[in-house]
C-alpha cells in the first residue's frame, strides 16, 4: 500500500499580480511526496482581484526528457495517478492533443482528471459551435470519452515532457526517453 503524500507548504500573500498589477496575488509553494515518483514542488499563483491563475509541478531532482504511454482499458484505470508539468504535451489519439503554451498548467491528478479536463474543453467547443456538424462531432467525442471512462472502449494516452517532470504512475505505463528535436 503506497504511503500518503506528505506536504510542506508556504504562502506569500499580497504579491504584485502580473496581469492587473494589484498586490492581491497569493504565491503558493508546496513540497509533496508522490508515491512511486518522488518529491515534487507544486507552485501556484492566484489573484483575488482579477482571478489570474497559474500552476506548475517540478520534480526536485533533474530528470531526462520522457515519454509515457498508457492504455486505458478499464474503469479502474481512471484512478491511475498522473503528474503533468506545464511543459508536457498530452496526446489522446483521435480525440485531442493538449500542447504547452504560456498559459499551460502543471498539476497532479489521475486519468479521470485528464479526461474531465478534455471533456470540459469539448463541451465548451460544442456550446460555441456555429453549425450542426461541429456540434455533432463534439457530441460524438463526448460519448467516446464516456465509453472510455466506463471501460467500454480502449484508448491510449501519451504524455511527452522535455523537462522530465511528468509521469503516469502505473505498472501498465510504458516509459521511454523522449527524443527532443534540436533547435535551429
Amino acid at each position: 500500500m503506497p504511503k500518503e503524500e506528505s506536504v510542506s507548504e508556504g504562502d506569500f500573500e499580497q504579491q504584485l499580480c502580473p496581469l492587473c498589477h494589484e498586490k492581491t496575488l497569493i504565491l503558493t509553494e508546496r513540497e509533496t511526496e508522490v508515491p512511486y515518483f518522488g518529491k515534487v514542488y507544486l507552485f501556484s499563483m492566484t489573484c483575488n482581484n482579477c482571478k489570474y491563475h497559474k500552476a506548475d509541478v517540478e520534480a526536485t531532482e533533474q530528470k531526462e526528457p520522457v515519454k509515457f504511454e498508457f492504455e486505458i482499458s478499464s474503469e479502474e484505470d481512471m484512478k491511475v495517478r498522473v503528474v503533468k508539468s506545464s511543459e508536457a504535451t498530452v496526446k489522446i489519439p483521435h480525440v485531442t492533443t493538449i500542447t504547452p503554451g504560456p498559459a499551460a498548467q502543471g498539476y497532479v491528478t489521475n486519468i479521470e482528471g485528464i479526461l474531465n479536463r478534455v471533456k470540459y474543453q469539448i463541451e465548451s467547443l460544442k456550446e460555441a459551435a456555429e453549425d450542426d456538424e461541429d456540434r455533432q462531432k463534439a457530441k460524438n467525442l463526448l460519448k467516446k470519452l464516456t465509453r472510455i471512462a466506463w471501460g467500454q472502449e480502449k484508448q491510449k494516452i501519451i504524455i511527452e515532457d522535455p523537462s522530465g517532470n511528468s509521469a503516469i504512475i502505473s505498472d501498465k505505463a510504458i516509459k521511454s526517453p523522449l527524443k527532443v528535436k534540436a533547435e535551429k
